[in-house]
């Protein structure tokens, strides 16, 4: 069970590290956008539609690689009083409870949002009409990432309790 817990964040760690530098080429473009207006007095057509869909990518991406490194918001006011044991017990009830029901609803949401979107060949309303199903795509491939992850740390949990029994 460890393998695949490894497996997990191994997955999460280099897909984190390759989506992370998106956000350079989202300041690019956001400066390309600012140098246009001072210097024309006019924006580009197309540059407020892909800076909000590249941001809203790099952010529901970074999502589970944020879960690996526990960037999240966490209980540990309460966690850190409790022993070893008694804190495996808080994650496996929490992830079970909240966690798994929480990120089934948004792959199976998220699936046909992205298929609804597909299949009517969704576009944005701007000048230039930029096809928004690969974003809504993204809410998906997010979610079963942040789920594996979530995985890999009940799968630790257990781990835990289980060192604490021998």
């Amino acid at each position: 069970m460890n393998a695949i817990a490894k497996a997990i964040d191994t997955l999460n760690e280099v897909f984190g590290r390759i989506i992370a530098p998106l956000i350079a080429i989202i300041a690019l473009i956001v400066l390309y956008d600012i140098a246009l207006r001072f210097f024309t007095g006019r924006p580009s057509d197309w540059a407020f539609d892909i800076t909000k869909m590249l941001f809203g990518a790099h952010f529901m991406l970074m999502a589970a690689y944020g879960l690996r490194h526990h960037a999240h918001v966490e209980v540990d006011v309460i966690k850190r009083i409790l022993s070893r044991k008694k804190q495996a017990m808080l994650d496996i009830i929490g992830y079970l409870i909240f966690f798994v029901p929480f990120m089934w609803m948004l792959i199976s949401l998220g699936w046909s949002f992205f298929m609804r979107s597909f299949s009517r060949g969704e576009t944005t309303y701007g000048m230039v009409a930029i096809p928004v199903y690969p974003i809504k795509g993204v809410i998906f491939v997010a979610a079963v990432l942040i789920l594996l992850q979530g995985i890999a740390i009940f799968i630790r949990a257990i781990q835990q309790l289980r060192e604490e029994r021998a």
